[in-house]
């Protein structure tokens, strides 16, 4: 499955981004999520008490997560995917080996070509280098399935670099 081509970054905060990303990867959650669902969950989060001083100081609309949310389903409905609003990046340990792929390559590797080369043992090397963590090889796995699974194994892995 491709995702919408929406660029989440231009309409989504990285404090929504965060929060959308964690509900829709969370194992406990039936799948797809769309927006209204990510909003009542959020809003069942939120004591009364916010709510309320929400509504009578009339927070500017940046500052809140909530708002932020219903500007997303009035201007994509309800039912728009929530996945398609969290902003895609690789964990810390993903950008190392995508790095490791792009210094060995003569031209920007795909996520494909990324999840082969950790397959030919790539992760294994880098956990020998003392690059990665011995306990990262299966969720780096996970995490590249993941991201082919959901933008194609064609995509430029560097789209998915994070640089802290």
């Amino acid at each position: 499955m491709i995702s919408n081509p929406i660029d989440a970054s231009v309409y989504v905060s990285p404090q929504l981004s965060s929060f959308i990303d964690k509900r829709v990867n969370d194992p406990d959650v039936e799948q797809p999520l769309s927006l209204s669902q990510v909003r009542d969950y959020l809003a069942a989060m939120l004591s009364d008490s916010f709510l309320e001083a929400e509504d009578l100081h009339h927070f500017d609309v940046s500052d809140s997560i909530l708002d932020e949310l219903d500007e997303l389903i009035d201007e994509f409905g309800p039912s728009a995917p929530a996945v398609d609003f969290a902003q895609a990046m690789a964990s810390e340990g993903l950008s190392r080996v995508i790095e490791t792929v792009m210094d060995e390559h003569e031209y920007p590797p795909t996520l494909g070509e990324v999840h082969e080369a950790m397959i030919a043992g790539l992760v294994n090397r880098l956990v020998g280098d003392g690059v990665l963590e011995e306990d990262e090889d299966d969720m780096l796995e996970t995490e590249i399935e993941g991201l082919v699974g959901r933008f194609g194994a064609e995509a430029l892995a560097e789209d998915f670099l994070r640089y802290e």
